[in-house]
């Protein structure tokens, strides 16, 4: 869901049409917006998932923090997937905040972003997150 979000704002709202994701389309332009993990390996697909529970910083102004009540929180993940890092100030900049972040990356260092929001101004609950939050809920 969050992939398809951002893939989603960024053609609506900054008009690049042909974003995509490089997990529905194998001839993708290079920086373009969902990226396979650098870490993943596509020749060998067993075992390269990012899989089980991550820690994901939530922003204290954020509406994920008050629904969790709390700045770090861990949830469950299973994708190869991410945000690619280099389009996330353009798409900041254009109103989409990444307000959950990690940085667990062991090969390359990047931040991973975790989860997205739009401002309440713009709408009144917009939440979007890389991780299933069903596995943890009551």
């Amino acid at each position: 869901g969050m992939q398809a979000a951002v893939i989603e704002y960024r053609r609506s709202v900054l008009g690049k049409v042909n974003s995509h994701s490089a997990e529905f389309k194998d001839d993708l332009v290079v920086g373009d917006v969902i990226i396979f993990m650098p870490e993943g390996d596509k020749e060998r697909m067993g075992g390269t998932m990012r899989l089980g529970a991550r820690e994901t910083v939530l922003k204290k102004d954020s509406l994920a923090y008050r629904l969790y009540g709390s700045s770090s929180i861990m949830e469950r993940h299973r994708h190869r997937y991410e945000v690619n890092p280099s389009m996330v100030e353009e798409l900041e900049s254009a109103g989409l905040k990444f307000v959950g972040r990690n940085m667990d990356s062991e090969t390359t260092g990047d931040e991973r972003m975790e989860v997205i929001e739009l401002g309440e101004d713009i709408h009144p609950y917009f939440v979007a997150a890389q991780f299933h939050p069903e596995f943890m809920s009551r």
